[in-house]
């Protein structure tokens, strides 16, 4: 049936739940897995940047002929330059060296205008990430762009309520625990408040990277898992959201990536992986009857130029 009214941020969200096969609990849990690779961009982020920008139409802060401008590890950026291509506004990107070249040429497809800051040695920093933001402050002030600020921005939440709802649906309201790795907190945050007012029960486990365990108390430091791990305790951050919090270094997400692509054909990123290696943990303490939700963040096709 023709829709001509639609567009493709029609499409976001109501993405697939997937149960893993090959890479399951010994204990006899099952692990699904929401493949948020499936939204346009092949990333949850799209969720979250449509939400950000018709909040801020519905409110007036974002004008017709206004300007957008944010600072992103790569996912967040592709996404608004996507909504902001079919909407028309000129966005303005800060983004690094640090992450996948993919990501930065797909926004420039798209028409962003981007600012690229060295990083140091290709490694994600807390140093890198305030320099990003401190040039897309700059930029907002100069030239008068909503700035969406996603470290801050809690407009994203409510795309991240409607993936609770899927969850909920999708697994008939059977489900025991929710894993979700930490960038700005709000993907954790948002579905864990969301699943946890229908079930109070539910687990929820937020992942960081063991190289900058900040969350838990560790000291900053770097990595390469591509879009979490701030290497500061990050605003939208609530310590109440989660029950535990799981480190999970580069190296073993990278590993558990490549079996996701060798063992069950889900090819995604980093972020992906260190979800994964998350969920079997807490599969061991939930034990066998449990259900344990995580996410497919994204599609490892951003990320080729770093295998």
């Amino acid at each position: 049936m023709n829709h001509p009214d639609r567009t493709i941020l029609d499409l976001v969200g109501n993405t697939t739940l997937l149960a893993l096969r090959r890479i399951a609990p010994a204990n006899g849990a099952r692990i699904l897995l929401k493949l948020e690779s499936e939204n346009p961009t092949g990333s949850m982020k799209d969720r979250m940047a449509l939400a950000m920008i018709e909040a801020a139409e519905a409110d007036g802060r974002l004008k017709p002929g206004g300007s957008v401008v944010e600072y992103t590890g790569g996912n967040t950026g592709v996404s608004l330059s996507l909504v902001c291509a079919v909407k028309g506004y000129p966005l303005h990107i800060v983004t690094s060296d640090a992450f996948a070249r993919e990501k930065l040429e797909h926004m420039k497809v798209l028409g962003a205008q981007l600012q690229i800051i060295p990083s140091e040695s290709g490694r994600m920093t807390e140093k890198l990430t305030r320099d990003m933001i401190e040039a897309a402050r700059v930029i907002a002030a100069e030239t008068g762009s909503f700035w969406t600020d996603q470290m801050k921005n809690r407009d994203q939440m409510a795309a991240y309520h409607q993936m609770a709802d899927e969850i909920w649906t999708q697994t008939k309201g059977r489900i025991d625990g929710f894993v979700q790795c930490v960038g700005t907190a709000a993907s954790l945050r948002g579905t864990g408040e969301a699943l946890r007012r229908r079930t109070p029960t539910i687990a929820i486990t937020a992942v960081e990277p063991a190289e900058s365990p900040v969350l838990s108390g560790g000291e900053t430091g770097a990595h390469r898992i591509d879009g979490i791990g701030a290497g500061y305790v990050v605003p939208l951050w609530d310590k109440d959201v989660s029950d535990r919090i799981e480190r999970v270094s580069t190296e073993e997400a990278a590993a558990m990536a490549s079996r996701l692509t060798r063992e069950e054909g889900l090819f995604g990123g980093t972020s992906t992986g260190a979800n994964v290696v998350a969920a079997l943990r807490l599969a061991e303490q939930l034990g066998p009857d449990a259900t344990i939700v995580t996410v497919m963040c994204d599609t490892g096709m951003k990320y080729l130029s770093k295998r």
